[in-house]
């Protein structure tokens, strides 16, 4: 036996993968076992006495300020076998040279000290705007810990204290650190952690296993709020399922509610009161040992911060990035949920809780289930998982897009325009007291109610039904909140709306044609009421939807002068002149003439690009901004992910590479340098004009992801996504150069004097 199995202490494996995953790198012996031909974290439980010298006037006997301990349980023995034997010159603690550095920490002492020392705003991170020495001392654990070197910057003392604070969470007291995990390029530091942490903490399924923890809801304002499910009619085995789990454990206090068949807004508005998650889909499978059928939630990524649920577009994008990641399996199970959710619910949901019943989100369904198809086909199954989506989308298309109040019967196009009435209960009680309190006071109540009055419809006020038309319109636009939708929602045909359905409408006729012969059944569970008496479709029908909505858009939207398509006003009857990002969906979904792409590089562009890639829209067509007419977070001069996957798509498509480049490279550098100077911050936007601080936004809700201790923990869902698909798009030249956080205009400097590359 070693003598560090005689002490107890783990034993070192060989060839531990210094950037390896926290389950493995600090993780138990398990773990280790399955990390074979790798090394690993050395950690044990024991306490020593301090070495290192720092004065410690302030501090226990027992503290070590910097982490290094006496180690005299450990004899030089014990450090070379866990560190894989590596040779010193004989009667020296230095390290051989050509050895990767590894430091040997106390993980609780070194916490304290460092954020002592370094975390002057004590906000729990390390960051350019701390103002401590930036520099900290730790022994390196090829000298038994006796030999110092320093950490120094912003960026390796806040891989640090990432480190720590993960090895403290795996219940770690002493660790030999790889220094490659604190001095690794940025950019493929990031990449590692979207793709092996940041989905994984992202990913939720609905079942027995978790339902307390996914059934919890942030935006439940009620008094007594506690988790809810409700089961759609068509799911009675899900129905009992969960019926079992709430009388088998009383304490989650899970109530268990079957939808109603006839989903209005009157049975919506009826549910304020008693908010909940709906049921998505489920996979049965059988437990040879018991013999019975057992549920599995089929898993799902959400966006992150206080959007807990499965989102719309948020999706589409997040899929995007999971392709990227060859999370194949994610991807594809949010595209069977939203089949699930248009076969149950009517439509794809804003999020799956029961007061986004009647609200959907921008329509990404044929693509996405493409993009899952493409990398599945060889799979048995693959084509009816494509033929459930397309009829899933055709469903969805007729029964949401394509009817009243949706689509306008004089030009035929489709509009934000979802039915309901009332506040929308997910937002904060008091986001809306600007607009409500008037009324309050003319009928002579107090705010709370008025609110309920209102809901409830004992109080009618046509003026504020007109106001939450449109609210309701930009929520499910994925655009809120914008002075380009602002109280006329409900009545533009937008851009980015009808691109979309565009690329439906040419969608579905592809995959009729290319993949069903150009005769797809359609199931009576998938037709509509317009479509009851349609058996099959082919894909003469959807071409020619498709040339007409091209035909209308060039006609009402075009403008030829600016270079851009504008929203239409369909009760105006008029073209808006609101610059924004969504004009570069049209080339997304193809639908722009070669002449039109041309233009609207040549000139929309230059209206739209900053700093750190495109902004939501021209910082002139969103007007002043002031205490009374504060910033909107869909405004300039804010970027989104969104908006830059679309439009880098869109140049690609259209054989614009150098622009797409650039594009991907300003958003990436700009994401990489606060991930730098910010201790790992991934957020949910950017204000793509700020050099230095860019995930400072101020706008209403703020910013999600910035909020975290120690550690970034999920980053942000379609950022962590645009970041991983956007460096796909980047020549090699390009990812080195963001990995020595080089902007773009000194790269393209340095090119450009070099030649081309």
């Amino acid at each position: 036996m070693s003598s560090s199995e005689a002490n107890g202490q783990p034993k070192r494996a060989s060839y531990l993968d210094p950037l390896s995953h926290p389950d493995i790198y600090y993780g138990n012996e398990d773990s280790l076992a399955r990390a074979r031909d790798r090394r690993r974290a050395f950690s044990t439980v024991s306490s020593h006495k301090c070495l290192c010298g720092y004065p410690a006037d302030d501090t226990p006997a027992d503290f070590s300020p910097c982490g290094v301990q006496s180690l005299k349980d450990y004899d030089r023995e014990n450090i070379h076998e866990i560190l894989g034997n590596l040779p010193t010159r004989r009667g020296s603690h230095d390290e051989a040279s050509g050895i990767p550095r590894k430091f040997l920490i106390e993980v609780d002492a070194t916490l304290d000290a460092l954020l002592k020392q370094e975390d002057t705003d004590q906000n729990m991170q390390i960051t350019i705007e701390d103002a401590g020495p930036k520099t900290i001392s730790v022994g390196t654990a090829g000298s038994s810990g006796i030999k110092r070197v320093d950490v120094r910057g912003t960026y390796m003392l806040s891989n640090l204290l990432q480190e720590l604070t993960i090895a403290k969470d795996y219940g770690r007291k002493h660790i030999v650190l790889d220094e490659a995990r604190l001095s690794e390029n940025p950019v493929a530091r990031l990449s590692r952690l979207i793709k092996n942490s940041f989905w994984n903490a992202l990913t939720r399924r609905i079942d027995g296993s978790n339902i307390a923890r996914v059934a919890r809801d942030p935006k439940d304002w009620t008094d007594d709020p506690h988790p809810r499910i409700y089961v759609p009619p068509g799911a009675p085995e899900q129905y009992e399922y969960y019926k079992d789990i709430a009388e088998k454990h009383p304490d989650l206090r899970l109530e268990v509610i079957l939808l109603d068949t006839n989903i209005t807004p009157d049975y919506v508005m009826g549910l304020v009161d008693a908010p909940g998650l709906l049921a998505l889909e489920m996979e049965e499978q059988y437990n040879i040992d018991t013999g019975k059928k057992v549920f599995s939630g089929v898993p799902f990524v959400v966006p992150g911060g206080r959007f807990n649920e499965l989102y719309g577009w948020d999706s589409y994008m997040v899929a995007l990035g999971l392709l990227v990641s060859d999370r194949v399996d994610l991807a594809k199970g949010m595209v069977t949920n939203f089949c699930f959710s248009i076969k149950h619910y009517g439509k794809i949901l804003n999020a799956n809780r029961t007061y986004y019943l009647t609200r959907s989100q921008p329509p990404f369904l044929t693509d996405m289930a493409l993009r899952v198809y493409e990398r599945i086909k060889s799979e048995p199954g693959s084509l009816e998982f494509l033929r459930q989506a397309v009829l899933a989308a055709i469903k969805e298309y007729h029964s949401v897009w394509a009817c009243e109040p949706r689509r306008d019967p004089v030009t035929g196009f489709s509009r934000y325009r979802p039915d309901g009435w009332g506040v929308p209960p997910e937002t904060e009680p008091s986001h809306f007291t600007h607009i409500l309190t008037p009324y309050a006071e003319k009928h002579g109540m107090s705010f709370k109610e008025f609110v309920k009055a209102y809901n409830t419809r004992v109080v009618v006020e046509p003026e504020l039904d007109k106001y939450f038309l449109h609210d309701r319109g930009v929520r499910e636009s994925g655009h809120d909140t914008s002075y380009r939708l602002e109280r006329v929602c409900a009545d533009l045909a937008t851009v980015d709306l009808n691109s979309l359905l565009y690329k439906y409408e040419v969608d579905i006729a592809r995959i009729i044609r290319v993949h069903f012969k150009d005769k797809l059944q359609i199931p009576q569970e998938f037709r509509t009421p317009a479509t009851k008496d349609i058996e099959f479709e082919s894909s003469a029908v959807w071409d020619r939807r498709a040339r007409k909505r091209k035909q209308t858009m060039d006609q009402l939207m075009w403008d030829g002068e600016k270079g851009m398509f504008f929203d239409y006003n369909t009760a105006k009857k008029e073209r808006t002149d609101y610059e924004t990002a969504t004009t570069f969906w049209a080339m997304w979904a193809g639908l722009a003439t070669p002449q039109q792409a041309a233009m609207m590089v040549e000139r929309g562009l230059p209206r739209l690009e900053a700093y750190g890639g495109l902004v939501s829209g021209s910082e002139e067509s969103r007007g002043p901004v002031g205490l009374e007419r504060p910033n909107r977070q869909w405004d300039y001069p804010y970027g989104w992910a969104p908006q830059q996957m679309l439009a880098w798509t869109g140049f690609l498509r259209y054989g614009y590479q150098e622009e797409a480049e650039r594009l991907a490279y300003k958003w990436i550098y700009m994401i990489t340098k606060a991930f730098v100077d910010f201790n790992g911050v991934v957020v949910e936007k950017y204000d793509v004009t700020r050099p230095i601080d860019p995930h400072r936004v101020d706008a209403e809700y703020g910013n999600q992801g910035a909020d975290f201790k120690g550690a970034p923990r999920e980053g942000f869902g379609w950022v962590n996504a645009s970041y991983v698909y956007g460096l796909d798009i980047l020549n090699a030249h390009m990812r080195r150069s963001l990995g020595a956080i080089t902007p773009y205009e000194t790269y393209h400097k340095a090119v450009t004097a070099q030649g081309a590359f």
